[in-house]
């Protein structure tokens, strides 16, 4: 028995990161023609480059990237039993490219985009393949394999399509009208799958805890760095846009410490008013805790809800005779461990029907948790604080990311063929002249120019 198992006991963003600019395997056969993608999307033209004012170069956070020459192919993914996590896809997937890639996969390092589709640089020896996954379940701790869950998976590789880069280099050459998006989506994809295994994956941001320093945002929260990250087509040719990015994650606290930051409130030594329990029971629902008390055995578990009674109140049925046992006796007779925090309710784990009830103490929330719901105006302010920054500031940080992330080195960027300048783009620009300004006509001065974005207000009025 794992933890108790009673039956419920009856009971009373992400801003989007600013921009420093922004400029615009299977063979063919004659009998059955290999697929080429056809979605595209159409740009608008651009009217004109400009001619007013001063012109002038200026750096903006784009990284010249080289097109491949590569033949890209499309596999569509189907794994079953099928899971919603892309983290548990990407599992299976890296798993099957260990396992398989020499024998099966024609040496072949795949990216995957964590659902449904799946791409080579070129075609894989096989039209279509089944093969046979199993993994051991992470959230059992770190037991032995033994001790650890097994899941098995059946992955089903199908041949779909070839990505179209002839008619991306048509655009990029101002030769075609319309920019083939799978093509851009596949380069996308490649370039996020090293940081997708490295850090914490959000849209197109990546995050972690060594990529700057935490913040504090209160209640139970803190600020992770992390960095925005996407293909574009520009008229520079294609080039990755890169930009800082911050965002909040629950803070990786013991259960009892985060509580208390929430409430604000010391929860050590005394019981929750009801208001307290429900606030507590809202801010947990559905986030991922391990427990504590069992050594290396590290299990996870989502939290479901909490209890309505106290660690103490709670008994649950041992055995089909009927015969109850208390959480505090459970805890001291198979674990050893004394539940200090009686007066406080359990976690309550698992499905409605039969939950698991885990003492608040011996459980702490799992790292890497982002918090997706509403923050309050100091948490803002304090998210927005972070990534506010002087231009050079921010010209060093991203430049230092992109040498962090070493582009060069990354195996799958080399297996696809890109190539990622590390120096920020040179792009034309104009200064316009500044607006006269109009003030009330009762004024001694009626209007001004601005010089250099300044101007005095003395002798004028609203």
């Amino acid at each position: 028995m794992e933890e108790p198992s009673p039956p419920a006991p009856a009971g009373p963003s992400e801003p989007r990161p600013p921009q420093t600019a922004q400029p615009v395997p299977v063979p063919a056969t004659a009998e059955a023609p290999i697929p080429a993608s056809s979605k595209a999307i159409r740009f608008p033209v651009r009217p004109g480059k400009g001619s007013a004012g001063t012109r002038c170069l200026v750096k903006a956070n784009h990284f010249i990237a080289h097109l491949p020459d590569k033949d890209l192919h499309h596999y569509d993914v189907s794994i079953t039993p099928e899971v919603t996590s892309r983290v548990v896809n990407r599992a299976v997937i890296n798993e099957l490219v260990n396992l398989h890639r020499a024998a099966y996969l024609g040496g072949r390092l795949p990216a995957y985009d964590g659902r449904k589709s799946l791409y080579t640089a070129g075609p894989l020896p096989f039209a279509s393949k089944e093969f046979q996954i199993t993994l051991l379940d992470d959230d059992n701790g770190s037991g032995s394999a033994s001790q650890r869950r097994q899941r098995n998976f059946k992955v089903v590789i199908k041949f779909a399509a070839r990505a179209d880069l002839h008619r991306l280099g048509m655009f990029l050459a101002g030769r075609h009208a319309e920019a083939p998006q799978e093509a851009l989506q596949v380069l996308d994809i490649v370039l996020r799958e090293l940081p997708s295994a490295r850090y914490a994956p959000f849209g197109r941001s990546f995050f972690s805890p060594d990529l700057g320093r935490r913040q504090p945002l209160g209640d139970g929260l803190e600020s992770w760095r992390g960095f925005y990250q996407s293909i574009r087509p520009t008229q520079m040719g294609l080039s990755l846009n890169i930009d800082m990015s911050a965002t909040a994650f629950i803070e990786p606290l013991p259960v009892i410490d985060y509580a208390a930051q929430l409430l604000r409130s010391d929860i050590h030594s005394r019981p929750l008013s009801d208001a307290e329990r429900v606030k507590i029971k809202k801010a947990l629902r559905g986030v991922k805790v391990e427990v504590t008390h069992r050594g290396n055995m590290r299990r996870k578990y989502r939290i479901s809800g909490l209890t309505t009674q106290a660690t103490r109140e709670l008994t649950f049925p041992v055995d089909e005779g009927g015969t109850v046992k208390s959480v505090v006796q459970y805890f001291q007779e198979i674990y050893g461990f004394a539940i200090q925090h009686t007066y406080l309710p359990c976690l309550q784990v698992g499905n409605q029907q039969r939950p698991n009830y885990l003492p608040m103490e011996v459980c702490k929330i799992v790292e890497g948790q982002r918090y997706s719901k509403r923050l309050n105006q100091n948490q803002i302010r304090a998210l927005l604080d972070e990534t506010c920054q002087y231009p050079r500031d921010r010209e060093r940080d991203i430049t230092q990311m992109v040498k962090h992330n070493a582009y060069q080195e990354d195996p799958y960027a080399k297996e696809f063929g890109i190539k990622i300048s590390d120096r920020l783009a040179s792009v034309d620009a104009r200064i316009l002249p500044a607006p006269r300004l109009k003030y009330n006509e009762t004024g001694r001065e009626k209007d001004c120019l601005p010089r250099v974005g300044q101007w005095n207000m003395m002798n004028k009025k609203w």
